[in-house]
């Protein structure tokens, strides 16, 4: 991808964003138009309409539960043209950790197209600002999900596992900006160590090379990062040796590195003086010291990690450059060396239709289908719930994110992601949705600053076992060292000045009676390492993982509390008052 395609690209986003309202006119029209005999369409008597009016009018805005009925007949083989007249090629799998069951969202075989071409458009951006990178290489560290077959015989995979797989991608031509360190054969490799292992030895063998350094998400990359910190005595002695190390027995992946891996004591030292003291403070810029940015999504809930990312990588930026889901790809950022608190994605009209519902008219799941506003007649400062109609068969779908429009490119609204909707603690009529809990477990997490310790990671679930049901808070610590395990008073304030940050709802309900004490409890080291191999063996993808910040499946409180090394209680009710004004 050389300088004149950048500048194609770049003039694409100006052309489509500048036309925000034309062209999502015409995307609804070729949906509409293309599935005008499809089952779905004719069960709302559209009668081949496609315009905007009739389709508001007569399509309900709809959430997976809805569809799925539809969707569970396409899976069992039903090739009928149910919600396309396209075929179905295969289904993208949602990261199934945030509830129960993995979601299928159908895809036809156009769409992995359209999402190319969006992804396309990152590389000329991050050029503008970060010129150079056809001139080293990118240590991404990337894992394929096995993939699974639905009863009708149709793929189901995850997104990330779809387009590493996609020949298109496999066999696009060689572009120097987008060359990577990590071999094919590891990538896919479904050995989740061993693939591990062999995209670290290649990304420690090619150091001076490595010019950014990502993952799908920040808790991947600090997975890998603590990878290194488990195994670099091994890695360095491969590099030393020039042979792999046995455990690596999967044939492709050890024959993609038999031309790379040569004995290099040299690096070998290298890697053993940076890593032989354990002190992995600004790790990532002393094994890779050419490394501009880190480029991994720390935006919604990764941005609790943060902290920990600018500790492994002295003080890199972080990149988050576009944003998408299972249901679509959405949109890009166009500044994406600015702050992780102020990434803002430009949606990009041509890949679906949307819809958005502002919160104040939106009561859990009643809403008004009226109130739905266009793309380019949102408002900047509101919050919204966005709703796609796809290429693939969903229409006036609600995706379950939650954002705030922050101002426009030419005609297209810039977004900042808020939240996944209804991720709640709820046990009386109190609501404590996500970024309030995180807001929370930011402002404890300086009460154990003093004492070296760190909250490594956490989640919640509500415990209605006691009378009061009450929250429950679950945290793994890391203390650094010369530092010391907080005290039984510390973790009690903990649990107070938590409750104290919480809403006003919440606040009431332990005032009366209804809710009781927060309870933190406290888990051992790799508690949630564990959890994400639990998560992965019964199919969550290991590049779509996410912790989930409240958890309900019963085998998994299970296992957490099987984890538990300390409990500690709030030993005194929040301060409310009908009269207290909330914190803004």
């Amino acid at each position: 991808m050389g300088g004149n395609d950048h500048n194609e690209k770049l003039e694409f986003i100006e052309e489509m964003t500048k036309n925000a309202d034309k062209v999502q006119e015409k995307v609804l029209r070729e949906i509409l138009t293309r599935n005008a005999n499809t089952e779905y369409l004719n069960r709302y008597k559209m009668d081949g309409a496609n315009d905007r009016e009739t389709f508001k009018a007569r399509i309900p805005v709809v959430t997976y539960e809805d569809l799925k009925p539809d969707i569970e007949r396409i899976a069992e083989g039903d090739k009928s043209a149910i919600l396309t007249a396209d075929p179905i090629s295969e289904f993208f799998t949602s990261s199934g950790t945030s509830a129960g069951e993995r979601k299928l969202i159908p895809v036809i075989k156009e769409e992995v197209h359209r999402i190319l071409l969006l992804l396309s458009l990152l590389t000329p951006v991050i050029n503008l600002n970060v010129p150079g990178l056809d001139k080293g290489k990118g240590l991404y560290f990337y894992f394929a999900k096995s993939e699974t077959k639905t009863t009708g015989g149709l793929l189901a995979q995850p997104i990330t596992t779809s387009l590493y797989k996609n020949k298109n991608v496999r066999n696009r031509p060689l572009d120097p900006y987008n060359i990577i360190t990590s071999p094919y054969a590891a990538i896919i490799c479904l050995d989740s160590f061993q693939s591990m292992y062999v995209q670290m030895l290649c990304g420690l063998i090619y150091h001076n090379e490595v010019l950014r350094v990502g993952a799908v998400f920040a808790n991947g990359l600090l997975h890998a990062i603590k990878f290194l910190t488990q195994h670099w005595s091994d890695l360095a002695r491969d590099i030393e040796t020039g042979t792999l190390n046995k455990s690596i027995t999967d044939k492709p992946v050890r024959e993609s590195v038999q031309d790379i891996l040569k004995p290099d004591p040299n690096l070998a030292k290298f890697i053993s003086d940076e890593c032989k003291d354990e002190n992995w403070n600004g790790i990532i810029t002393r094994i890779w010291p050419n490394a501009k940015y880190l480029d991994v999504i720390v935006t919604g809930t990764m941005a609790q990690y943060i902290p920990t990312l600018e500790y492994y990588s002295g003080g890199l930026p972080m990149v988050c450059k576009a944003y998408g889901s299972s249901e679509c790809f959405f949109g890009l950022n166009l500044k994406p060396m600015c702050k992780p608190d102020e990434v803002s994605y430009t949606i990009m009209p041509n890949m679906c239709y949307y819809e958005f519902i502002p919160l104040e008219t939106s009561f859990g799941d009643e809403i008004n289908n009226n109130s739905l506003v266009d793309l380019v007649n949102v408002e900047v400062g509101k919050e919204y719930e966005v709703v796609v109609t796809t290429y693939s068969g969903l229409y006036r779908y609600r995706v379950g994110d939650v954002l705030q429009a922050t101002g426009f490119h030419n005609a297209a609204p810039q977004f900042k992601f808020i939240k996944r909707k209804n991720v709640l603690l709820s046990i009386n009529t109190d609501k404590t949705d996500e970024p309030e809990l995180q807001k929370a477990m930011q402002h404890v997490s300086d009460l154990i600053k003093p004492y070296g310790a760190s909250i490594v990671e956490y989640t919640s679930c509500t415990d209605t076992s006691t009378i009061p049901g009450h929250y429950v808070i679950y945290w793994e610590l890391l203390v650094k060292e010369g530092g010391k395990w907080p005290e039984k008073e510390v973790f009690e304030k903990c649990c107070s000045e938590m409750e104290e940050e919480l809403n006003i709802v919440y606040r009431e309900g332990r005032a009366s009676g209804v809710i009781g004490p927060l309870e933190i409890r406290v888990l051992k080291r790799g508690s949630f390492e564990e959890l994400m191999h639990y998560a992965i063996s019964r199919g969550a993808s290991n590049d779509q993982y996410k912790t989930p910040k409240c958890v309900s499946f019963p085998p998994i409180i299970e296992l957490l509390n099987s984890w538990v090394i300390s409990t500690h209680f709030s030993p005194a009710c929040p301060k409310w008052s009908p009269h207290r004004k909330e914190k803004k």
